[in-house]
């Protein structure tokens, strides 16, 4: 049972580990006849029971019949009470659920039990002021402006089939179909065929797999070629890695690629709102500076994280590292399943290998927010209801929900605070990172 619960008279505080708590908590007898009492009336106002008129039935045979119905309600009313109230009492604000044990209840007696709990971990955040980062060079240059330019050009390159009877020769592309086989290896005795329809194979080209274009270069449409391949231990494809196939590829046909010329033309046949050539670099050059900003401004975020982290050293509460790994892996499997996973594969992720390969980036996670939310004290850092509300604004547009249905959603599962606290740690860390880059 997980609770929130304090005491009247008795209490004592045991520390197990510097974020653990337990309180052991007494209620006293009368408090807890009173509450059986008040159940008890309230039963025999609504039980049904064969020989008895509603409203009717004997205080005893109440309290024989629902003996434990009762009992589970004095324990759901009063521990989370006096849980809550003892931890007040000696100012100790849970950041878990609170594990009940040695729950003791008998008529006439006090109720008592011990719950045990997690707090955040006191410390001092250490000083920053001195934090340096070095961010990434976000000067884009002309030769980055036409190589953007130049894959823009490959990207809407096309394709025409050769007619003429003649050899595949550097610069053509092989349309080809194949099938790949397994050398007969002890290394390789697991590996399976690899069959492709239908593939288009540059000839020379620098993206294209040598091996290919070497043993293709020289074949016409309809021939047939089979050769070896040997790949690298370190290959990039890991299911290929230090593995050796025997290819048959069928060259199904040739084609060539034209390549548009880089003109005012070409511009507006990209996007109607270039008139010129001129317009449509400039546009690449804004979007390629401020994707380098944006990477040299996360990539500057992360190492102040880190060095915050690395300078402060203190516990983290089991309960939060747990939420906190929970959150990646759900984020985790949510991505899989946009990509594609199917239900039945989702199931037989093995989960606590994933948790425990989350542990590392949670505690991470879960210092730094820990850190940031002290540095905003000390910051004096303010979250005003106007940026709460953007935050709602943007979560009813991407839940097709209206304002009002987003905004008592998170009221009442306290969306709205988590909210204000994500904020006002992103705020005091754009502080940090403006004076530190």
């Amino acid at each position: 049972m997980t609770t929130d619960t304090a005491t009247n008279d008795t209490s004592s505080t045991e520390q197990f580990n510097p974020c653990q708590r337990e309180l052991t908590i007494e209620v006293p007898a009368d408090v807890v006849k009173a509450e059986t009492e008040s159940i008890v009336n309230r039963y025999q106002k609504l039980a049904r029971v064969p020989g008895f008129r509603k409203g009717k039935v004997p205080a005893s045979m109440v309290r024989q019949r629902f003996a434990d119905d009762i009992k589970n309600e004095i324990v759901d009313t009063l521990v989370p009470r006096y849980f809550r109230e003892e931890a007040k009492k000696q100012n100790l604000a849970p950041v878990s659920q609170p594990q009940v044990t040695d729950l003791h209840i008998q008529e006439g007696e006090p109720l008592k039990f011990k719950a045990s709990f997690e707090i955040l971990p006191e410390f001092k955040v250490a000083p920053y002021d001195d934090i340096r980062v070095t961010t990434l060079d976000t000067t884009v240059t002309d030769q980055d402006v036409e190589t953007a330019l130049n894959n823009l050009r490959q990207q809407q390159a096309t394709y025409t089939a050769v007619e003429e009877d003649r050899p595949l020769a550097d610069g053509d592309f092989a349309v080809a179909g194949f099938k790949g086989t397994p050398k007969e290896t002890e290394q390789d005795a697991d590996s399976k065929p690899v069959e492709v329809d239908e593939i288009m194979v540059e000839i020379g080209g620098q993206n294209t797999i040598p091996e290919f274009s070497e043993n293709l270069r020289g074949a016409k449409a309809g021939e047939q070629r089979t050769f070896d391949v040997k790949y690298a231990d370190d290959f990039a494809d890991k299911r290929l890695a230090g593995k050796s196939m025997t290819y048959e590829v069928n060259v199904k046909g040739i084609k060539m690629r034209s390549v548009p010329e880089l003109n005012d033309d070409f511009a507006k046949e990209l996007s109607a709102d270039f008139n010129t050539l001129d317009e449509l670099r400039n546009r690449l050059r804004n979007n390629m500076k401020a994707e380098k900003e944006h990477e040299a401004e996360h990539q500057g975020k992360d190492k102040l994280v880190e060095e915050l982290v690395k300078r402060n050293d203190f516990p983290v509460p089991e309960a939060m590292l747990n939420d906190q790994i929970d959150l990646r892996l759900e984020r985790g499997l949510r991505a899989l399943a946009a990509q594609g996973m199917r239900t039945e594969d989702m199931k037989r992720v093995d989960l606590p290998r994933l948790r425990a390969g989350q542990r590392d980036a949670a505690l991470r996670e879960v210092k730094a927010s820990l850190i940031l939310e002290q540095i905003a004290d000390q910051e004096k850092v303010e979250v005003g209801d106007e940026e709460i509300e953007r935050e709602v604004e943007a979560l009813a547009h991407q839940s097709k929900q209206t304002i009002e249905q987003v905004r008592a959603r998170l009221t009442q599962d306290g969306g709205l605070d988590r909210i204000r606290h994500r904020i006002r740690n992103e705020k005091a860390l754009d502080s940090l990172y403006s004076r530190s880059a």
